[in-house]
């Protein structure tokens, strides 16, 4: 029969079995939370490599409008008009040329047109801004034409590739990357006729859209298509260009792109006779 030390013994020895498996267990434990989290990170860091590596904006008329990108802060969002349109003003980028926030009259117009007139180095484009097709982009528009905003600003890119035929304009930086200090909605287009491959749709001639560098970030950068031009229906029309413009713009891409750096022929870039808007006026 075991005496009362060995009793005691025993039941020390059993206490520090039971010990040494528990702190086994946590110690699996731990070893299982952090794979999991170190898991769930290259999961993440995978996840965000594909996107920035694959679903980039490949379009090309808003390549020339991106932005530098935003670090990620703890700033507010940025404030916004009080009206229907809500037009954002974020305070970076800062604007090209400084010119006041646009209205937001409530309710917003959105009935009628109104011509606006580009007379620039290469002959007069007459422009008719529709208020019923995109009623925020045109009360900015006007905004800025009578602010004399875009009166001598270039327009930097000129396209003349197979699919995409457009003369850019709007940044008076002259850069691409150039816009008025507030950022205007999206209205995109829903009567687009289907390109032939049904990957995108297409911008016909005459049509006047805004460039942009993503979802809702519109400001003073437009483009103006003197051919047929597939694109994703990811750009804002907001008018047309009248017959007489359409010449002055066959004229322009008749003379091409100016080369490259390496002296190469180019299909998008700046025109090789350089287009300046002198005055845009509404008439």
């Amino acid at each position: 029969m075991p005496s009362n030390q060995q009793r005691r013994e025993a039941a020390k020895r059993k206490l520090e079995r039971q010990l040494a498996r528990r702190a086994e267990r946590a110690k699996r434990r731990r070893i299982m939370a952090t794979s999991f989290t170190v898991g769930a990170v290259i999961i993440v860091v995978g996840a965000i490599y594909a996107l920035v590596h694959f679903t980039g904006n490949d379009t090309p008329a808003a390549s020339e409008t991106s932005t530098p990108d935003t670090p990620t802060s703890s700033a507010p969002p940025a404030p916004t008009t009080q009206g229907p349109c809500k037009y954002s003003l974020p305070a970076d980028p800062p604007a090209a040329k400084q010119v006041p926030q646009p209205p937001d009259a409530d309710p917003t117009p959105n009935t009628g047109t109104a011509k606006v007139l580009l007379k620039t180095t290469q002959g007069d484009i007459p422009l008719v801004l529709d208020r019923a097709k995109a009623p925020c982009t045109t009360q900015a528009i006007e905004h800025l034409v009578k602010s004399k905003y875009y009166d001598n600003t270039p327009c930097h890119r000129l396209t003349t590739g197979e699919g995409l035929k457009v003369l850019q304009c709007g940044d008076p930086s002259g850069k691409g990357n150039g816009g008025p200090g507030f950022e205007i909605k999206d209205e995109l287009p829903k009567d687009l006729k289907p390109s032939a491959d049904g990957q995108a749709q297409i911008y016909p001639k005459g049509t006047l859209a805004m460039a942009n560098s993503g979802p809702n970030t519109n400001g003073s950068q437009f483009f103006m298509v003197y051919a047929d031009s597939t694109l994703p229906p990811n750009y804002t029309i907001f008018g047309t260009i009248d017959p007489a413009g359409l010449t002055v713009l066959d004229k322009i891409a008749q003379a091409g792109v100016a080369p490259g750096q390496d002296g190469q022929p180019a299909q998008d870039g700046a025109p090789k006779n350089a287009v300046t808007i002198q005055t845009a006026t509404e008439s």
